[in-house]
C-alpha cells in the first residue's frame, strides 16, 4: 500500500528535490521555493510551501487528483469519488481554497490530503512551448532578478513557419474544436444563447502582425508574473533576432505597453493559450509523472470549466422565481431583513 510519503518523495523525485522535506525548510527561510507573495493587500499574502501543505504522511493513498487550483468544487468531487489526495498546482490558502471554512475542517471531513507544486513545477519541461510550436533554447523563472517571471525563448519547428499556424496549432492540440461544439450543445440544451466559456472565448489571437506574418524566433512571455515593457526591451536587446513576441497563460489587449513596445520594436505580438488551459499544459504532464512513479496509485485529472450565463438565462423559471423571492423579501426590501 502506498502512502502520502510515497506521494511527497515522487514529487520530489520529479521536481529534482525541490520539494519542502522539513519544517526548517520553511521556519529557516533557506528554501528556494518556499515563497511569500504580497500585493501589500492586508491579511492576503502567501507562502508557497511545494510538497504536503495539509494530512500525514502515514495515511495510505490509493488516488490521487491533479488539478490547477484547489476550491471546494474540488474537495466535493475528492470525497464523492475516492480521491485520497488532491495535488495542486497554485498554492493552496486558508479559506480561499477551501469554501470560505478552514482547511483542516473541511479535508479531515473526507480524509483528503492536499499537496502544493507552483513555482517548484515550473521550468521542469519546455511543454508549454512545445504546444505553442517553439524549441526553448533559453528558459528563465525569474528574469530580472523577479521571481516566478518566466521567459522562453525558443526557434519554431519546421511547420510553424507565419504566426497563423501557431493558431492551427492551438487550436488542434487543446481540442477547441470539440469545446464548441460542446458549448453549442450545452446552450441548446439549457436554452442559454448568452452561454459561454473560457477556453472558447479566450482561444488565441493576433494583436500585431496577420496570419500570414513569418515567425522564426519567439520572446514567450507570462504577462501576470510581472512581465514589463522594460523587460521585453531587455530581453530583445539580449536577443535580436527575435521577430515574435508570444503571451500565453495570461494575455494582453490592444494598447498595452508590452504590444505598444513590440510594435516599436518592430515585433509581431501573438496571444497563446490562457490560464484555464495549463491544466493540460503542466496538469496533464505531472499527472502522467505521478502514474509513472506511483503505479500501483489510479490518478486523475479535475478539470475546470468556467461558463457565463446572462442573469435571467440561469435556470428554469421555478429556479429563477425562487432567487427573485429571495432577493426581494431579504436582501433588497431592508425593513423585511430587520424585522425577521
Amino acid at each position: 500500500m502506498n502512502t502520502m510519503e510515497d506521494v511527497l518523495h515522487a514529487l520530489d523525485e520529479l521536481t529534482g528535490g525541490r520539494v519542502v522535506k522539513s519544517w526548517d525548510d520553511i521556519t529557516k527561510g533557506e528554501h528556494p521555493f518556499v515563497l511569500t507573495k504580497s500585493s501589500d493587500i492586508p491579511g492576503k499574502e502567501i507562502m508557497e510551501i511545494p510538497g504536503l501543505v495539509y494530512g500525514s504522511l502515514k495515511d495510505p493513498v490509493k488516488k490521487i487528483a491533479v488539478t490547477m487550483t484547489m476550491t471546494e468544487g474540488s474537495i466535493e468531487l475528492a470525497g464523492a469519488t475516492g480521491v485520497d489526495a488532491i495535488v495542486a498546482h497554485h498554492p493552496i490558502a486558508e479559506g480561499a481554497n477551501s469554501g470560505g471554512v478552514t482547511l483542516k475542517n473541511y479535508l479531515d471531513l473526507y480524509h483528503i490530503a492536499a499537496f502544493e507544486l507552483h513555482e517548484a513545477f515550473h521550468g521542469l519541461h519546455s511543454g508549454i512551448s512545445y504546444l505553442h510550436g517553439h524549441k526553448p533554447y533559453r528558459k528563465e523563472i525569474s528574469y530580472g532578478g523577479l521571481h516566478g517571471n518566466i521567459l522562453f525563448v525558443g526557434e519554431t519547428f519546421e511547420e510553424v513557419n507565419v504566426l497563423g499556424d501557431i493558431l492551427t496549432r492551438l487550436d488542434k492540440l487543446m481540442g477547441l474544436g470539440q469545446e464548441e461544439e460542446l458549448l453549442m450543445l450545452e446552450k441548446d440544451t439549457r436554452k442559454a444563447s448568452s452561454l459561454t466559456e473560457t477556453s472558447v472565448v479566450t482561444r488565441g489571437h493576433i494583436l500585431h502582425g496577420d496570419v500570414t506574418s513569418p515567425v522564426h524566433n519567439i520572446l514567450h512571455i507570462f504577462p501576470h508574473t510581472g512581465f514589463t515593457a522594460e523587460h521585453l526591451r531587455k530581453a530583445y536587446e539580449e536577443h535580436p533576432e527575435a521577430d515574435t513576441v508570444l503571451a500565453s497563460i495570461s494575455r494582453v489587449s490592444e494598447g498595452h505597453a508590452l504590444v505598444e513596445t513590440a510594435k516599436e520594436l518592430g515585433l509581431n505580438f501573438i496571444v497563446g493559450n490562457c490560464h484555464v488551459l495549463e491544466i493540460l499544459e503542466n496538469g496533464l504532464p505531472l499527472a502522467h509523472a505521478l502514474d509513472t512513479l506511483l503505479p500501483e496509485v489510479e490518478v486523475v485529472i479535475f478539470r475546470e470549466k468556467i461558463t457565463s450565463t446572462a442573469l435571467r438565462e440561469v435556470g428554469d423559471a421555478a429556479l429563477q422565481e425562487y432567487a427573485e423571492e429571495m432577493s426581494n423579501t431579504y436582501l433588497v426590501n431592508k425593513k423585511a431583513m430587520e424585522s425577521s
